[in-house]
């Protein structure tokens, strides 16, 4: 699984007009699902992103997570994030997992976070989405489930 993490001071994501999530100060999350990803893997994410000190303590150092600022995740499904752009100008989406596995897995990252305590929105799996976001800082990490 990878996850490109975005510290934001606020989000939403819209689809048909409607917004359907939406967070303040915390993460947006864009989550894909690779085809040999697993719920260990989805275990592995989320505990990294709800563990990751980004957040500014009293003395301006990143060393703050998102339990301690009362923070929240805002997860968007993003099949994009396995692109090969090696060839060609066209990207391969192959090694995104399948559409049935990804949204099982998707929830499985989700609900994994829900139970830590962390409030938690969503977009809609398989829908045009919106995301609107305030990225602070700028902070952004990309996280890859095989690399941890």
């Amino acid at each position: 699984m990878r996850a490109c993490i975005q510290r934001v001071s606020r989000a939403t994501v819209t689809v048909d007009g409607q917004i359907v999530g939406t967070i303040g100060r915390g993460f947006v999350v864009l989550l894909g699902v690779g085809q040999d990803d697993t719920e260990e893997d989805a275990v592995k994410l989320a505990e990294k992103t709800i563990g990751l000190r980004i957040f500014e303590d009293s003395a301006g150092k990143m060393n703050l997570a998102l339990a301690d600022v009362g923070g929240s995740v805002l997860v968007v499904s993003q099949f994009t994030l396995f692109a090969d752009c090696r060839k060609g100008r066209r990207p391969s989406f192959v090694g995104a997992a399948a559409p049935e596995k990804a949204q099982a897995l998707y929830e499985y990252f989700v609900n994994y976070i829900k139970t830590k305590g962390i409030p938690v929105a969503t977009g809609r799996f398989r829908e045009h989405m919106l995301v609107e976001l305030v990225n602070d800082g700028p902070v952004t990490i990309w996280l890859d489930s095989k690399e941890l």
